[in-house]
Protein backbone atom coordinates (compact mmCIF):
# COMPACT_ATOMS: atom_id res chain seq x y z
CA UNK A 1 0.00 0.00 0.00
CA UNK A 2 1.89 3.28 -1.11
CA UNK A 3 1.46 6.36 1.28
CA UNK A 4 2.35 9.70 0.40
CA UNK A 5 3.02 12.31 3.01
CA UNK A 6 3.61 16.00 2.18
CA UNK A 7 6.84 18.20 2.59
CA UNK A 8 6.89 19.19 6.36
CA UNK A 9 8.75 22.57 4.27
CA UNK A 10 5.31 22.99 2.21
CA UNK A 11 3.12 26.07 3.16
CA UNK A 12 0.10 24.14 5.36
CA UNK A 13 1.87 21.15 6.59
CA UNK A 14 4.59 22.75 8.71
CA UNK A 15 2.81 20.81 11.63
CA UNK A 16 0.75 18.21 10.31
CA UNK A 17 1.49 16.99 6.66
CA UNK A 18 -1.42 16.10 4.57
CA UNK A 19 -0.99 12.39 3.55
CA UNK A 20 -2.70 9.97 0.89
CA UNK A 21 -2.84 6.34 1.05
CA UNK A 22 -3.39 4.13 -1.95
CA UNK A 23 -4.85 0.70 -1.75
CA UNK A 24 -6.48 -1.99 -4.04
CA UNK A 25 -9.78 -0.60 -3.08
CA UNK A 26 -9.43 3.02 -1.83
CA UNK A 27 -7.78 5.96 -1.87
CA UNK A 28 -8.36 7.55 1.86
CA UNK A 29 -6.35 10.94 2.68
CA UNK A 30 -5.59 12.45 5.96
CA UNK A 31 -5.55 15.83 7.13
CA UNK A 32 -3.60 16.34 10.44
CA UNK A 33 -5.33 19.12 12.89
CA UNK A 34 -3.77 19.62 16.41
CA UNK A 35 -6.64 17.47 18.23
CA UNK A 36 -7.26 14.23 15.56
CA UNK A 37 -7.26 14.16 11.75
CA UNK A 38 -10.27 14.39 9.11
CA UNK A 39 -10.20 11.74 7.05
CA UNK A 40 -11.78 11.24 3.49
CA UNK A 41 -11.97 7.77 1.74
CA UNK A 42 -12.67 7.89 -2.27
CA UNK A 43 -13.23 4.01 -3.54
CA UNK A 44 -11.04 3.75 -6.65
CA UNK A 45 -13.22 2.63 -8.69
CA UNK A 46 -15.31 6.17 -8.19
CA UNK A 47 -12.46 8.24 -9.08
CA UNK A 48 -13.39 10.35 -11.94
CA UNK A 49 -10.24 12.57 -12.29
CA UNK A 50 -6.83 13.27 -11.07
CA UNK A 51 -5.13 16.72 -11.28
CA UNK A 52 -1.84 18.53 -10.41
CA UNK A 53 -0.73 22.10 -9.75
CA UNK A 54 2.71 22.56 -10.07
CA UNK A 55 4.32 25.31 -8.10
CA UNK A 56 8.14 25.73 -8.24
CA UNK A 57 9.16 23.24 -5.73
CA UNK A 58 5.86 21.63 -4.51
CA UNK A 59 2.54 20.18 -6.18
CA UNK A 60 -0.93 20.00 -5.16
CA UNK A 61 -2.98 17.12 -5.95
CA UNK A 62 -6.89 17.12 -6.78
CA UNK A 63 -9.04 13.81 -6.80
CA UNK A 64 -12.47 14.28 -7.87
CA UNK A 65 -14.95 11.25 -7.11
CA UNK A 66 -17.85 10.12 -9.49
CA UNK A 67 -20.18 11.54 -6.66
CA UNK A 68 -18.78 14.87 -5.89
CA UNK A 69 -16.19 13.95 -3.47
CA UNK A 70 -12.94 16.04 -4.04
CA UNK A 71 -9.71 15.83 -2.43
CA UNK A 72 -7.05 18.90 -2.50
CA UNK A 73 -3.81 17.64 -1.42
CA UNK A 74 -0.79 20.10 -0.79
CA UNK A 75 3.10 20.17 -0.97
CA UNK A 76 4.08 16.99 -2.11
CA UNK A 77 7.26 16.44 -4.20
CA UNK A 78 6.78 16.43 -7.88
CA UNK A 79 7.53 13.05 -8.12
CA UNK A 80 5.25 11.54 -5.12
CA UNK A 81 2.81 13.85 -7.18
CA UNK A 82 3.52 11.94 -10.44
CA UNK A 83 2.91 8.67 -8.86
CA UNK A 84 -0.20 9.33 -7.60
CA UNK A 85 -1.76 10.33 -11.14
CA UNK A 86 0.09 7.14 -12.30
CA UNK A 87 -1.33 4.39 -9.93
CA UNK A 88 -5.21 6.12 -9.92
CA UNK A 89 -4.94 6.40 -14.01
Amino acid sequence: MPAFTASRLSSDNTLFPDRIEIDATNVTFYKGYVFGYQSTVIARNNVASVSIGSGILFADVVIESNGGKRIVASGFRKVDAREIIRLLT
